[in-house]
C-alpha cells in the first residue's frame, strides 16, 4: 500500500501546477488528487517523499551554479561547457541568465500542498504529523533562502497553486526583508514541531539539528547583510551551539565524509539523496574526465580510476595555490592530472584538476555521479560558529582549530589558528571555508556574506562598480510570463 501511494503521488505531481510563475503552469488539480489523495498517513508520507524527490532538480546542478560557480574558484578546462561559461565569468545578462527559479518554486509548491492538507489527515500519532509538517516548513524556508540570496526580492507564495486564479498566479515581488520574516517564521514553526533531536535514516530529510544549522546560516546572513546586528548574531550562535547537542561529530578522516559507501554519516546534518536507477547524476560530472591524455601520470590515473563525465571545469590557479601540501583536504578534494615523459616520468603538460569529493560509484564499468548533495554538515556549523563569535568580538580560535586539527593531523601544531584582529580573523575563516567546502556550492554566498567580492573575485576586482551583479538577472522566460515581475536593476 505504501509503495502504491508513493507512486500515485509522483504521478499526480505531473498534473499539479507548481509555481507562481505562468511558465510553470500545467493542468488544474483533478478532483481525484485533491478529494481522494490527501486522506491517509501513507498519502502524507508519499507527498513528503515527492517533495524531496523534487528537490533533486534543484540540487543536482542548480544549487552549485547559484551557490559557488560565480566565485571564480573554477575556470574552463580542456572541455567547453558552453551553457555555463558566462556564470563563472560573471558576464550574465537577461539573455544568458543561468537557471531560473522555476525548479525551486516547484519544491515550494510541494511544501505548500503538505502544509495545507496534512492538518486534515488523521495520524496514528500526533508526533508523526508534526514531524512531517516541520519538514515542510523547513523546506519552504530553505527554498526561499536560496532564492532571495540569488535574486533578491521574490514573489512570496504561501499557498499551493491549484488553479488559474490570476491573483495567485501573477504576483509582485515582496521585499527582501519581508521574505526573511517569512523564512524565520517558517524556521521557528519547524523547530517547535520536531518532537526530538533525532535524524531519519540516511540524514536526507530535515531534522531539528539541520534546521538549527539553517537558522544559524539565515541569521548570519541577516546580521551581516540586512543590519540585523548583534541580536541576529547571538541568535545564530545559539542555534549553532544547539546543533552540538545532537548526534553529530567531525569524522576522523576528511575523505570519509564523502565516501559513496558512507552516506548519512555522523558529520552530515542534511543531504539530498541520489540513488542508482532512481535519479540522474549531479553537476560534479562536469569536473571529472571522459578520457585520459596521452602518457597520463600513472599515479594520478590510479587515483582517478574509471573515467566518466567530462573535464569542463577545473580549479583556477589561485584556488590551487591556497591548498598546502600537508593539508589532507587537498588530496581528498582534487587530483592534478599531468602527462609525463614515459622515459623519465617528468611532468610535461597539465591536463586539469579532477574533483575527488563527489566521484560517485562505478557499476558495470561506468562511473555514476550519484553522491548525495550535502546541504549542511558539522564542519559548516563550526565555521559559522567561528564567524558569529568573531563578529561579536569573541575568540573564534577553538571552532576554527577543531576543523584544522582534522585537516592537518599530526602537522596541526604548525597550523594552529591564533586569533588576531576582527578583519584578520574574518579573512582566515573565509579562507578556511574555501578549503573545507570546495565543490559544495557555498563559496559565492560566503564571499557575499563576508562582503569580499570586490577583493576576492577577479571580475569584480576589474569592475568594482558592477555591484548590481551580486544578484542574478531574471531570465527572459520569467519576464515574459510574469507581467508583475520586473528585471533586477542594472540588467
Amino acid at each position: 500500500m505504501k509503495n502504491y501511494t508513493y507512486i500515485l503521488y509522483i504521478v499526480l505531481l505531473a498534473f499539479i501546477p507548481v509555481s507562481c510563475t505562468r511558465n510553470l503552469e500545467l493542468e488544474p488539480v483533478s478532483t481525484i488528487s485533491t478529494a481522494s489523495f490527501w486522506k491517509t498517513e501513507d498519502d502524507a508520507n508519499g507527498a513528503l517523499r515527492g517533495m524531496y524527490i523534487r528537490l533533486r532538480s534543484v540540487t543536482a546542478t542548480n544549487l552549485y551554479l547559484w551557490g559557488e560557480a560565480r566565485s571564480q574558484d573554477m575556470k574552463q578546462s580542456v572541455g567547453n561547457d558552453f551553457n555555463n561559461l558566462r556564470i563563472f565569468n560573471n558576464t550574465l545578462d537577461a539573455t544568458t541568465a543561468g537557471p531560473d527559479w522555476s525548479s525551486v518554486y516547484r519544491v515550494v509548491n510541494d511544501a505548500n500542498l503538505i502544509l495545507k492538507y496534512l492538518p486534515g489527515i488523521v495520524f496514528g500519532a500526533d508526533a508523526n504529523r508534526n514531524r512531517l509538517l516541520a519538514e515542510a516548513f523547513a523546506m519552504r524556508a530553505f527554498c526561499y533562502f536560496i532564492m532571495t540570496k540569488t535574486w533578491g526580492t521574490l514573489p512570496l507564495v504561501l499557498e499551493p497553486t491549484e488553479g488559474y486564479d490570476p491573483a495567485i498566479l501573477y504576483r509582485e515581488r515582496s521585499g527582501v526583508n519581508e521574505v526573511f520574516v517569512q523564512i524565520k517564521n517558517d524556521i521557528e514553526k519547524a523547530l517547535s514541531l520536531f518532537p526530538d533531536n533525532n535524524f531519519q535514516a540516511g540524514r536526507n530529510r530535515w531534522s531539528k539539528p539541520a534546521v538549527n544549522a539553517l537558522k544559524g546560516d539565515v541569521f548570519l546572513w541577516t546580521a551581516k547583510k540586512l543590519n540585523g546586528g548583534n541580536n541576529d548574531l547571538n541568535t545564530a550562535l545559539t542555534a549553532l551551539n544547539e546543533v552540538g547537542a545532537a548526534d553529530v561529530q567531525l569524522l576522523t578522516g576528511f575523505e570519509s565524509v564523502f565516501n559513496y559507501d558512507n552516506k548519512g554519516n555522523k558529520e552530515i546534518l542534511m543531504a539530498n539523496n541520489f540513488q542508482q536507477f532512481e535519479t540522474g547524476g549531479t553537476f560534479m560530472a562536469n569536473m571529472y574526465i571522459d578520457a585520459y591524455p596521452p602518457n597520463a601520470d600513472p599515479v594520478a590515473r590510479a587515483l582517478i580510476g574509471t573515467v566518466g563525465g567530462g573535464n569542463y571545469w577545473t580549479l583556477s590557479d589561485d584556488t590551487r595555490s591556497r591548498f598546502k601540501d600537508d593539508d589532507t583536504r587537498k588530496a581528498a578534494t582534487y587530483t592534478e592530472l599531468y602527462s609525463v615523459d614515459p622515459a623519465t616520468g617528468a611532468k610535461t603538460s597539465f591536463y586539469g584538476c579532477i574533483q575527488r569529493k563527489f566521484n560517485g560509484t562505478v557499476d558495470a564499468g561506468a562511473r555514476l555521479f550519484i553522491d548525495d548533495v550535502i546541504l549542511y554538515r558539522y564542519a559548516d556549523v563550526l565555521l559559522m560558529k567561528a564567524e558569529a563569535q568573531n563578529a561579536l568580538g569573541q575568540d573564534p580560535a577553538n571552532a576554527i582549530n577543531e576543523v584544522r586539527k582534522r585537516a592537518f593531523g599530526a602537522r596541526f601544531s604548525e597550523h594552529t589558528f591564533v586569533t588576531g584582529s576582527k578583519e584578520a580573523n574574518d579573512n582566515a575563516i573565509l579562507e578556511e571555508r574555501l578549503l573545507e567546502f570546495l565543490y559544495e556550492g557555498k563559496y559565492w554566498w560566503d564571499i557575499l556574506r563576508f562582503d569580499k567580492a570586490a577583493t576576492q573575485i577577479p571580475y569584480f576586482k576589474a569592475n568594482p562598480g558592477h555591484t548590481y551583479k551580486y544578484i542574478w538577472p531574471l531570465s527572459l522566460g520569467i519576464l515574459s510570463s510574469e507581467p508583475k515581475v520586473q528585471q533586477n536593476t542594472g540588467y
